[in-house]
């Protein structure tokens, strides 16, 4: 079962880059060498941190925001990207107090609100990922992606009825997302209304999703 998880839209800015690891190997020494002449440059502290977390290098990276911390404790991106890497050492309070911090400071931000309750959801802190959902939704109201990641905390709940109602929003927003249409059919096929998932996944055919994206849930519905 394909499920439209919360991951899917948290940290986009951190995927992987294009360059080849040597390149980053190659860029990383080229920026310990400027660091070396002008140590007090942050957005060198930045680029370098940036390498670190593509070679995986996270307790480097981690030295490296924590320096520029120390100079600038209201540096957006050292906090974003802090919490990031705290995420990938499986330190959650730390990163739930780095996205805290930063939304004190800039309570607008999409993909730290996102952050903040994906963290919270691994805490298994069910109601304080309920409220963060809640209040990314209420703070967003035209984003599709703020209904998805609702609709994917509750398909996990098995709160399917008030899940539909969340993709069915997203869907509305955003009515070519295949990947929307297939979660929202795989709740109705779980509950076995395969009419309705049938209908769902026909209706976003014809809306433009290929048919061939769709296939498996489709056979899904003909064999039950």
């Amino acid at each position: 079962m394909r499920k439209y998880i919360i991951m899917v839209f948290v940290l986009v800015a951190t995927a992987l880059s294009a360059q080849t690891r040597q390149q980053w190997r190659d860029s990383l020494e080229v920026l310990n060498a400027k660091i070396g002449r002008d140590p007090n440059n942050l957005d060198l502290h930045l680029l370098k941190a940036e390498a670190n977390i593509n070679l995986e290098q996270w307790d480097y990276a981690l030295a490296e925001y924590g320096k520029i911390l120390h100079v600038d404790e209201k540096n957006l991106a050292a906090l974003y990207f802090r919490a990031f890497v705290h995420i990938q050492q499986h330190h959650l309070d730390l990163a739930r107090v780095d996205y805290e911090t930063f939304l004190r400071l800039q309570p607008q931000h999409f993909e730290a609100r996102l952050g903040l309750a994906h963290v919270l959801q691994k805490m298994g802190r069910k109601s304080d990922t309920t409220d963060e959902l809640n209040r990314l939704v209420q703070m967003f109201p035209d984003s599709a992606d703020a209904y998805a990641a609702r609709a994917a905390f509750e398909t996990e709940q098995k709160l399917y009825d008030i899940a539909l109602y969340d993709w069915d929003e997203a869907i509305r927003r955003k009515p070519l997302n295949e990947g929307f249409v297939v979660s929202k059919a795989d709740i109705l096929i779980t509950l076995n209304r395969m009419d309705e998932a049938h209908r769902e996944l026909n209706a976003a055919i014809k809306r433009g999703i290929p048919r061939y994206a769709l296939k498996e849930w489709l056979d899904k519905c003909q064999k039950k």
